[in-house]
C-alpha cells in the first residue's frame, strides 16, 4: 500500500522556528535550504524565509523563522516559539558543549514555556564532525527517551549541501502527519483512538462482512485512498509480510483486522506516517482523529424552547444495533458488549457524566434496551451534534437529516394546549435531603438507599415510561442542586428547555417544605418574567415518616392558590410511587393546565386586563364620536340642500 502525495487535512501553511546556541549554524541552514548555496556572510538574524508550496510533495508552503539566542532578544524568542508549528533545534557537530545544552537548557526551557509542538534536533556542520565520535543514534537515544517531544534527529552540512532539504521536510512532515495522535512511543503501539478509527474504516471496507478484506476489497481500499490499484503481486506481498510477522493477520478470506492494524503500526514504525494519515483523512478524520465538522452537516438551528429528538428511522436503526451486539441474547448490553458497540467511536460516549449511570441497568451492570434508547434520547437532547457523530461512528449510513427531528416551540405547545414531544425534560428542584436523588434513582429502577449523599452538581436520569393505552414517552429528569438554583435562574432562558418542573420536599420536615415553597415561587416568578412559564408539580416525599401537619396543610393551600395539582405523596423506601412518573408526563403533555400563578403575576394580568378594557372603551367612544360627526355632516348637508 504505497502512498501517493497525502491529504494534509486543513493545513494551508506550516511555520517552523529555528532555535539553538549562537554559532551552531541556524542562519546558514536557512539560507542553504532557500538558495541551495552556502552563504559567505549572513546577518545575525534572517527575516522570515518562505519555501513555496511545490518545494515538498505535500504542496504546503513553509515559513522558516530565524531567532537570536542573546539575552536581550529572549522575549522575541519566546514569542516565536509559542507561535511555532514545529521547532528545529540546532547544535554544532564540532562542539559537544552545544549538544549537552539540548538536554540541560533548550528542551527543559521549551517544556517550561509549554511549547507542545514536534521538535526536530539537527546537528549542523557535519563536515566538521570528528570521525571518531559515536554515532548519532548512540548520542541521541537517551535524550529522545527523556524528551518524547523530539520527533526525529538528523545531521546536515550547509557547506556541502548534505541533508539540508531533509531537515525542513521532516519538520513539515511532523506537522502535517503528526506522530502523537497515532502512536504511543512509550509502549510502541497504536493509540486507542487510532485503533478505533482504523477498525471503523476496516468494517466500512469489509463489504461482505466476513471479518476480512479480500483481494478485491483490498484493491477497492487502495483505489479509494491512493487513487491507484494494487497489482496481484503487490497484494500477495502485503499478505506475506503480515503472515510472517503475525500469522493471525491473514486467514482464508483475506487480511483480518489484526493484520490491518499491524500494517499501519509497521508503516508508522518505518516513518511512513503519511500513509496512515492519508487513509484516516480519506475517511473524514481530522488531526484529533474525530470526524471533520463538514461531515456533520446538521447545524440544529432552533429556538431556545425547541429541542432535538431522534426519528423513528434512527430509533429502529439503534434497536438493530442493540440486538446485534447483545451477543448472549440476555436483553441487555453488558459493559464489554457496550464497549464493543462503541469500539469504532473515538471513545465510549457514556463513560462520564452526565450519561454515566443515567439509565436503567440490571444487576450485572447490563444496559437494557429501554436504558439504551434512553441514553440516546438524553444525548440527543443535550448534545445533538455529538449524537449525530456517534450514530455515524457506529455505522448509520442514512441521511443525517432523516435521523433527527426539531420539536415545536414550547410556547406554541401552551397555546395549542398539547405537547407533541416524545422526550420530555423535567427539572427537579428541592432543598437538601428532600428526596430529589431518590426520585431520579426510582426512575431508573435503582435500589433505594438509606444513606444520604448530597448532590453537588447537576445530575440526569432517563427512562421510558408507558402511559395508559400503551403510549410510551421518554422522561429525562434533571436534578438541580439547591445551591445552583440562583446561578441557573440568572440566565433568562434557563427554563426554556424545561417541559415541567417538580418540587420535592420532605413531608415530615416543616423547614424542607418552606425551602421548597420558596424555590417554587422563584421558578414561577422567573417564568412569568421571562415568558418561559412551565407546568409545576409538588412531590411530598418520605410519606412513610410521620407527616408534619402544617406542612401538608400549607402545601395543599399553596397548590390551590397557584392553580396547580395538589401535592403527590410518595414513599421511595416503601416503593409507593403513586404513579408519579405518569402524572409528571401527563402534566407535561398538557402544559397550559399546571402553570403556577404568583400574586405578582395575577396583579400584572389584572392590570393588563384593566388597561385593555380602558383602551377598548376609549376606542368605542372614539368610534361613536366619529359616527356621530359623520351623521351630523350628512344632516347639515341635507338641510343646506
Amino acid at each position: 500500500m504505497a502512498a501517493n502525495p497525502a491529504s494534509v487535512g486543513s493545513r494551508t501553511s506550516v511555520r517552523v522556528v529555528v532555535i539553538g546556541d549562537p554559532g551552531t549554524g541556524k542562519s546558514s541552514l536557512i539560507v542553504s535550504v532557500a538558495t541551495e548555496t552556502f552563504p559567505e556572510n549572513v546577518p545575525d538574524v534572517l527575516p522570515p524565509t518562505r519555501l513555496p508550496a511545490d518545494y515538498y510533495p505535500d504542496r504546503v508552503p513553509t515559513t522558516i523563522i530565524d531567532t537570536s539566542s542573546s539575552p536581550e532578544n529572549k522575549s522575541k524568542l519566546i514569542s516565536e516559539c509559542q507561535m511555532a508549528d514545529a521547532i528545529v533545534l540546532t547544535y554544532a557537530c564540532d562542539r559537544p558543549s552545544t549538544l549537552d545544552r539540548l538536554s540541560t537548557y533548550w528542551l527543559p526551557e521549551l517544556r517550561r514555556l509549554e511549547v507542545k509542538v514536534p521538535v526536530i534536533v539537527v546537528g549542523c556542520k557535519l563536515d566538521l564532525r570528528d570521525e571518531q565520535q559515536v554515532s548519532l543514534e548512540q548520542v541521541m537515544s537517551p535524550i529522545m527517551q527523556q524528551f518524547r517531544e523530539i520527533e526525529t534527529c538528523i545531521e546536515c552540512s550547509s557547506l556541502r549541501q548534505i541533508q539540508v532539504p531533509e531537515v525542513f521536510y521532516y519538520a513539515q512532515k511532523a506537522v502535517l502527519h503528526p506522530t502523537a495522535p497515532l502512536f504511543d512511543q512509550e509502549t510502541q503501539s497504536l493509540k486507542p483512538r487510532c485503533v478505533r478509527a482504523l477498525k471503523r474504516i476496516f468494517i466500512l471496507c469489509d463489504h461482505d462482512r466476513d471479518g476480512a478484506l479480500s483481494d478485491a476489497e483490498l484493491n477497492d481500499f487502495q483505489v479509494r485512498c491512493f487513487n491507484a490499484p494494487l497489482q496481484p503481486t503487490e497484494i500477495v506481498g502485503v499478505k506475506r509480510v503480515v503472515q510472517e510477522k503475525m500469522p493471525e493477520g491473514v486467514n482464508e478470506h483475506g487480511l483480518t483486522l489484526t493484520g490491518f492494524l499491524f500494517l499501519h503500526a509497521l508503516f508508522i514504525e518505518k516513518g511512513r506516517l503519511e500513509t496512515t494519515w492519508t487513509v484516516l483523512r480519506k475517511f473524514g478524520y481530522d488531526d484529533d482523529i474525530k470526524l471533520r465538522d463538514d461531515l456533520l452537516p446538521l447545524t440544529f438551528k432552533r429556538a431556545p424552547d425547541q429541542s432535538v429528538e431522534l426519528t423513528n428511522e434512527a430509533v429502529e436503526f439503534l434497536k438493530g444495533v442493540f440486538f446485534m451486539f447483545d451477543i448472549d441474547n440476555d436483553g441487555a448490553l453488558r459493559p464489554a458488549e457496550l464497549e464493543d458497540l462503541f469500539s469504532t467511536a473515538p471513545e465510549s460516549p457514556w463513560s462520564e457524566p452526565p450519561y454515566k449511570d443515567a439509565a436503567e441497568k440490571n444487576v450485572l451492570g447490563g444496559l437494557s434496551l429501554e436504558g439504551f434508547l434512553s441514553e440516546w434520547a438524553l444525548m440527543t437532547l443535550l448534545d445533538p451534534a455529538g449524537s449525530l457523530a456517534n450514530l455515524i461512528y457506529i455505522g448509520y449510513t442514512g441521511d443525517a437529516a432523516s435521523a433527527f427531528h426539531i420539536t415545536r416551540k414550547r410556547r406554541l405547545d401552551r397555546k395549542r394546549q398539547q405537547s407533541q414531544r416524545n422526550v420530555l425534560q423535567c427539572f427537579v428542584f428541592g432543598p437538601k435531603n428532600a428526596g430529589k436523588s431518590a426520585l431520579l434513582n426510582t426512575l431508573v429502577e435503582r435500589t433505594f438507599s438509606e444513606k444520604y449523599t448530597p448532590t453537588t452538581r447537576e445530575r440526569f436520569a432517563a427512562n421510558i415510561v408507558e402511559l395508559p393505552g400503551g403510549v410510551k414517552k421518554t422522561l429525562v429528569m434533571r436534578e438541580v442542586p439547591e445551591d445552583e438554583v440562583q446561578t441557573m435562574l440568572s440566565n433568562k432562558e434557563s427554563l426554556a428547555t424545561c417541559d415541567i418542573a417538580v418540587f420535592v420536599h420532605d413531608s415530615s420536615d416543616e423547614n424542607s417544605w418552606t425551602k421548597a415553597k420558596d424555590l417554587l415561587m422563584q421558578v414561577a416568578s422567573h417564568g412569568e418574567n421571562t415568558g418561559f412559564e412551565v407546568p409545576c408539580l409538588i412531590v411530598s416525599a418520605k410519606d412513610d415518616l410521620d407527616p408534619y401537619p402544617l406542612a401538608i396543610q400549607d402545601s395543599t393551600r399553596v397548590s390551590q392558590d397557584m392553580g396547580i395539582e395538589t401535592p403527590i405523596p410518595v414513599s421511595f423506601k416503601l416503593r409507593d410511587f403513586n404513579n408519579v412518573f405518569r402524572r409528571i408526563i401527563t402534566a407535561a403533555q398538557h402544559p397550559h393546565m399546571s402553570i403556577p400563578e404568583t400574586e405578582a403575576g395575577r396583579n400584572r394580568k389584572h392590570y393588563h386586563r384593566l388597561v385593555n378594557r380602558s383602551l377598548m372603551l376609549v376606542s368605542v367612544g372614539a368610534a361613536v364620536a366619529v359616527v356621530g360627526l359623520a351623521a351630523y355632516r350628512v344632516y347639515a348637508a341635507r338641510k343646506n340642500k
